[in-house]
């Protein structure tokens, strides 16, 4: 994936405690910096109100393809886009780009269930977040 293929960029720091016993950043921390630039555009752009909003967004699938390794101090930009939208879900899609590159270091699939706070059961997605989502979605044509 080329960063020409995300419409939105959150940019972020690799941290020290990133890095495993191998020198580069831990498989796991991929999916952190996932889940930050998304919750950041819920919050920004859509309005989730984490503490207080009667709807959360749940995660039931990620996964991640990785291409080359991270490291402290690679200062990195994720970028953001939405594959599919539904009544209650949404899938995400996810790169991860070392400042100074235009290749992926790694891209993922993120899919959010929207929930109520209050009955834990799938709910609509809130107006104010769908057309938040529909800014960034991307069309597919196979």
């Amino acid at each position: 994936m080329e960063r020409s293929d995300f419409p939105i960029f959150y940019p972020m720091q690799t941290r020290w405690m990133d890095n495993d016993i191998y020198g580069h950043v831990n498989n796991v921390t991929y999916y952190s910096y996932f889940d930050s630039a998304i919750n950041r555009f819920l919050i920004e752009k859509g309005g989730l109100n984490i503490h207080a909003s009667d709807v959360v967004g749940f995660v039931v699938s990620s996964n991640c393809q990785f291409r080359k390794p991270l490291a402290y101090p690679d200062a990195i930009s994720v970028g953001l886009r939405v594959a599919k939208i539904g009544h209650s879900s949404v899938t995400y899609e996810t790169g991860i780009f070392r400042d100074s590159e235009t290749e992926a270091s790694a891209y993922g699939q993120v899919v959010h269930v929207f929930v109520s706070r209050e009955h834990n059961t799938a709910t609509r997605i809130p107006e104010s977040i769908h057309q938040a989502l529909e800014q960034i979605v991307v069309h597919h044509f196979d």
